[in-house]
């Protein structure tokens, strides 16, 4: 699985980057990844002056990480339940992966994480079929196996609301302010093989028994072109830690 999130997962642009250090307005020194997986994220982070922490519950997922980011990137085996605070960190982010933690006390978690003052970002998004002929054809070919591949909102928040999940519960918690919600638009090219191989890796299709991904993998190959295009904007959330709390 770590090898199949490294070749299909996409990168992140410096715009992102640019984006989490304009929101916190000072230079950032320390930085703490939930989730890391293979560092896809990590790699855009740990820039010159930034000392970053990666973390992800798989071992595997580190191991191919550690391939690819720089030496002075820390690695630490743990799940976001299971890290306890230390001095605290100027920036702590998620990249596509704050759904998988647990609910209970997440906020007073992540708090206790942050340094007061400090920046909280989350950001990830939907790699889908730009078309929309060929993201009906999809559809149709995965309904006998799935209703739907999307990741559902964690707190119900309806995909219309103008403020998204994260930035629901962020905006209701005691611990963060000056929540803010911002879109990369991005638009990919990439071979059928690679689109169905991303595929692979979201939570939809993994929970279903492997012989049936099998099958709706081939499926969903068979009504695609050679190459598609697809959108993959990247939604992101930034707050800030309230001082004194």
């Amino acid at each position: 699985m770590a090898q199949a999130y490294e070749r299909f997962r996409p990168g992140y642009p410096a715009e992102l980057l640019d984006t989490v250090l304009a929101y916190a307005g000072r230079p950032i020194r320390t930085a703490l990844e939930i989730g890391a997986g293979t560092g896809k994220a990590t790699r855009l982070f740990a820039r010159p002056g930034i000392a970053v922490t990666a973390t992800d519950p798989d071992g595997a997922m580190l191991a191919e990480l550690r391939r690819h980011v720089p030496a002075g990137v820390r690695t630490v085996r743990a799940a976001f339940e299971q890290m306890r605070p230390d001095d605290g960190y100027e920036l702590v982010y998620a990249a596509a992966a704050l759904h998988w933690t647990d609910p209970e006390g997440r906020w007073s978690r992540m708090a206790a994480l942050v340094e007061p003052g400090g920046v909280f970002a989350s950001f990830g998004g939907p790699v889908q079929l730009t078309d929309p002929a060929l993201a009906e054809a999809v559809r149709a070919a995965r309904a006998p196996f799935l209703d739907s591949d999307d990741v559902r909102s964690p707190d119900g928040t309806p995909p219309d609301h103008p403020m998204q999940w994260p930035g629901t519960e962020l905006q209701r918690s005691e611990w963060f302010t000056d929540v803010r919600q911002f879109v990369i638009e991005r638009r990919l090219t990439m071979s059928a093989r690679d689109y169905v191989g991303h595929l692979s890796t979201v939570s939809a299709y993994l929970e279903l028994p492997a012989a049936e991904r099998e099958q709706v993998y081939q499926r969903i190959e068979r009504v695609l072109p050679e190459q598609v295009g697809v959108t993959a904007d990247i939604i992101g959330h930034l707050a800030r830690r309230r001082p004194g709390r």
